[in-house]
């Protein structure tokens, strides 16, 4: 489910994907529950594909999320936004005991927090794992060497003339002879 939960730079809280278009997908805020396009010059992440870093590479959020329902017993977290820096690192070093200091801000874990609030006050089920649907197949390796390879085209330009440029010729006078 969390494939279809995005996250859009610049418009807050957490929006459901509804329909695609062309150019554009239409969302649906978790917040207020109106629709609205999101188009494809804006930065736009699902949750399924976001991680947090450990020491040893990283953990899909998912799992992160289920730790957190875990050790908070299916409740909200009752971490404020105006937390300390210490307390939200104790509070992810609880859930996620090797997460790395480092590279993990601050505010990386009070949007975590904010995300996980929002998803369990409207019942997004975060648990159960995704199936990929049928576009996001990966293909294997002798589907890739076999797939047939376009042909460039070989486009034939015409030579434009210069718009509005006089060509004067150069007459022979008799005195040229």
């Amino acid at each position: 489910m969390l494939k279809k939960i995005l996250s859009i730079s610049g418009k807050p809280g957490l929006f459901r994907l509804v329909s695609r278009g062309k150019n554009m997908i239409i969302v649906e805020s978790l917040l207020t529950g109106t629709r609205q396009p999101a188009y494809s010059n804006e930065k736009i992440v699902s949750l399924g594909d976001i991680a947090i870093f450990k020491e040893d590479g990283e953990e899909p959020l998912r799992n992160v999320l289920i730790a957190i329902k875990a050790k908070e017993n299916g409740q909200p977290v009752a971490l404020s936004s105006k937390a300390s820096n210490d307390e939200l690192k104790k509070f992810l070093g609880e859930v996620l005991p090797d997460f790395d200091r480092v590279r993990v801000y601050p505010s990386d874990i009070k949007k975590l927090i904010s995300w996980y609030n929002m998803l369990l006050e409207k019942g997004v089920d975060f648990e159960t794992e995704e199936e990929t649907s049928g576009e996001e197949v990966a293909l294997s390796e002798t589907q890739v060497k076999e797939a047939p390879v376009a042909k460039p085209v070989q486009a034939k330009v015409k030579a434009a003339k210069p718009a509005n440029v006089k060509v004067s010729t150069i007459r022979k006078t008799s005195k040229d002879k």
